[in-house]
């Protein structure tokens, strides 16, 4: 049986698109365990809805957990859409990343300072932020070319 010649001709993307979507894929796992947790600890699985969530107008405990809860699973949702439009190469996921990235590092930072640091959380954004800096992905997401390039 004859072997197919590979198309040499095809542009591989670099391994740091690889290592961004790895490290989205860790935050979503991690936001996934952040979902879980508010309604392990108030027991939702086992008894159901059983507290009110809110007392005049302001939220209960069990109504802060829920609040937390859908908070990180709506982060969850989001960040599959941007891997989805990252794994496509559209430039709208790039800028998105690079904004959303920006914003929980500083999170991540008053986080340090005044409360729980989440160290995975802060590592994962480190890493994509410096991939996404890399030339040639910006030159594959259409952030920089080769014209914008001063020969100085």
């Amino acid at each position: 049986m004859p072997r197919r010649k590979k198309n040499h001709n095809r542009k591989k993307n670099p391994i740091a698109i690889l290592v961004i979507a790895a490290a989205i894929v860790v935050l979503f796992l991690i936001r996934l365990v952040q979902v879980l947790q508010p309604l392990i600890r108030q027991q939702v699985f086992r008894l159901g809805f059983t507290s009110p969530l809110l007392v005049g107008w302001k939220l209960t405990l069990f109504g802060r957990e829920l609040l937390s809860s859908l908070f990180y699973f709506l982060l969850s949702a989001a960040s599959i859409i941007v891997l989805i439009g990252f794994l496509r190469l559209r430039r709208w996921s790039w800028v998105l990343l690079m904004a959303w990235t920006g914003l929980s590092l500083v999170i991540s930072l008053v986080n340090y300072f005044y409360s729980q640091p989440n160290y995975v959380v802060m590592a994962s954004n480190m890493i994509i932020a410096f991939a996404l800096n890399i030339t040639d992905v910006k030159r594959i997401f259409g952030i920089r070319s080769d014209e914008n390039v001063l020969g100085i």
